[in-house]
């Protein structure tokens, strides 16, 4: 049993969050890792599957009671929740929850944070003034403030794939806009770095995906490939990083071009998403690199449609859990 928890912030309470968390528990309980909920000991138990659930006050109480109580950092919400309907009235309680988490882990009372899912809408009515959790987070712990280069990066990762992202949730039309030769080169920095101190791969091995069909084809197909990609990969070549590309996107995600790299660097949302949930739809983990502190989630959202329903799969979640805990445990010894 390790020493030090994680905290898990609880995510949005009237989707499926509180539910698999408690699953997460009953799964973990005997070896864990450990972690702390951060959030509504009242919802957690009521919405819990009969979980028993343990008022704590910090971190070491929540490893010592991990195997027989859930542990919750008890902050209660202020509206009563219905399952399935998402309302600004928790939006004040599910920012502190995500405050008291991250906070918790920068002082190093936590070896790392890892998110349950919230709703966007909810919050922004609430006057919410970040794109997401990861931005927000980027904030909370003054990522932008580090010498070098900057976080966050999001990562997906499912099974013998990892994937970063150089635009993250910007509509499709937009991307070539977006892309530039320093975001690339930043994205790659910062991805490299993570894989030596987070997945311990002292020589790491990226790919850059194309933009464009075919990469290009030379510019027929697209120039950004030739204006801004292309230079951004001799630029990290330069760097002394390993790196191919640009190389067209659909002829990367297979297992043998899997085996040829640690990292694919993707120009856009669904690029990197849709191979990573099509090799492991239920156990995806979204880690954010470039951030001071660990952080952790699983890859998919607040299901609103089936919350309170007793169905929802707690796999993406108990993999974030896991692999949180590994990467704290090489930061701790690098």
């Amino acid at each position: 049993m390790r020493t030090s928890a994680l905290a898990l912030s609880a995510g949005d309470p009237a989707g499926i969050g509180p539910e698999i968390i408690a699953k997460a528990w009953t799964a973990m309980r005997a070896e864990g890792p450990p972690f702390m909920v951060v959030g509504d000991a009242q919802l957690l138990a009521s919405a819990g599957g009969g979980v028993k659930v343990r008022p704590v006050t910090g971190p070491v109480e929540a490893v010592k009671v991990f195997s027989e109580a859930l542990p919750v950092l008890d902050i209660p919400l202020q509206a009563p929740v219905v399952a399935g309907k998402p309302s600004s009235a928790y939006a004040a309680q599910v920012i502190r929850w995500i405050e008291t988490g991250a906070g918790l882990a920068l002082s190093g009372a936590v070896a790392g944070l890892v998110t349950a899912p919230i709703a966007k809408a909810p919050l922004y009515e609430a006057g919410f003034a970040f794109p997401g959790h990861t931005e927000f987070l980027a904030e909370l712990t003054h990522a932008g403030d580090r010498p070098g280069p900057k976080g966050p990066v999001m990562m997906l990762a499912a099974r013998d794939l990892r994937a970063t992202l150089v635009t993250i949730h910007t509509p499709l039309g937009a991307v070539p806009q977006a892309l530039t030769t320093e975001a690339i080169i930043n994205t790659g920095l910062v991805t490299a770095q993570a894989l030596r101190t987070d997945f311990g791969i002292q020589v790491p091995r990226l790919a850059v995906a194309a933009l464009n069909p075919h990469a290009g084809e030379g510019g027929a197909l697209g120039g950004e490939e030739i204006a801004i990609v292309e230079p951004a990969v001799r630029a990290l070549r330069e760097a002394g990083i390993q790196v191919k590309g640009p190389a067209p996107a659909d002829t990367l995600f297979h297992a043998e071009a899997r085996a040829t790299y640690d990292a694919v660097i993707c120009m856009y949302h669904d690029q990197a998403l849709i191979p990573v949930k099509m090799l492991d739809f239920w156990a995806g983990v979204n880690v954010t690199l470039g951030l001071p502190i660990v952080r952790t989630s699983p890859d998919h959202g607040t299901g609103f449609d089936i919350a309170g329903r007793g169905i929802a799969r707690a796999d993406s979640l108990i993999a974030a859990i896991r692999l949180a805990a590994e990467i704290a445990d090489r930061r701790a010894i690098a």
